[in-house]
């Protein structure tokens, strides 16, 4: 417990370096705060804007959430397809791969004409966004099972749904939470490209609204909080995972004690 305390406190200290820096900097070059506002003028509106940022922080959080969630069982099922059949394997993938180098920012104003304005054009693009690393993490971790082990529950008469089950998913297990977290991030910019181009709400809207009005402070406070739902998406992520592999750790032991 004194060595995670340690931690937090070493990760908040860089933390408070970064924004004692850029205060410093912008004091001693005299920026003005249309171009750079220092990061007690940033907080300031962060608390003056509160009631908005905070309006719009929960249709943000909606539709990262949304495009996560399509991402995650359309990325599985796919991936659990690909590692158990070479013919899916090998018909996807190069489509996979075109998807992905596609710039999905491009998309945006068709996604606009062809899903309306508000939330369903925020879902896709985030969602589109967080798939690849899932399919492929996912897969991956599923492929790389030892035969040793499966060759064992084969032994053991063990159905093919018991064997995925036991064996496979928790050994891809670090492999799909390591794509979680990559996703989740990219869930969050493509959730707020779709603000920018189609929603009337939202932190990328605000964002997006205080760039053209020349208000840099409610932009930068807009960053600031998006960066804070971000950072707490990724933990939640996080906190996911030690509770799933944790219980599936809990299993393992207790089949060992059995054996």
């Amino acid at each position: 417990m004194k060595a995670r305390v340690s931690l937090w406190v070493g990760q908040a200290f860089v933390f408070a370096v970064f924004f004692g820096i850029w205060e410093a900097a912008v004091r001693v070059l005299h920026t003005r705060p249309v171009i750079l506002p220092a990061p007690s003028v940033v907080f300031a509106k962060i608390w003056e804007q509160r009631d908005l940022l905070l309006a719009n922080t929960w249709p943000t959080c909606v539709a990262i959430t949304l495009g996560f969630a399509a991402a995650v069982l359309s990325g599985f099922i796919l991936a659990v397809a690909i590692s158990y059949s070479r013919a899916v394997r090998e018909l996807t993938y190069p489509f996979l791969v075109t998807a992905q180098v596609l710039p999905k920012v491009a998309f945006a104003p068709l996604f606009l004409i062809w899903f309306g304005f508000g939330l369903t054009p925020k879902v896709v693009i985030a969602a589109l966004i967080a798939f690849f690393p899932i399919v492929i993490n996912t897969a991956k971790g599923l492929s790389s099972v030892e035969s040793e082990l499966l060759q064992y529950m084969d032994s053991l008469g063990a159905k093919a749904r018991e064997k995925f089950l036991k064996i496979s998913l928790p050994w891809a297990l670090p492999y799909i939470f390591a794509a979680f977290k990559i996703s989740i991030t990219l869930a969050i910019v493509g959730a707020v490209v779709g603000e920018f181009v189609a929603a009337g709400e939202g932190l990328g809207y605000v964002i997006n609204a205080a760039n053209i009005a020349l208000d840099t402070e409610l932009m930068f406070a807009g960053i600031l909080v998006l960066s804070l739902l971000g950072i707490l998406m990724f933990l939640a992520v996080v906190l996911v995972e030690q509770m799933v592999t944790g219980e599936w750790q809990q299993n393992d032991d207790g089949v060992q004690a059995t054996m």
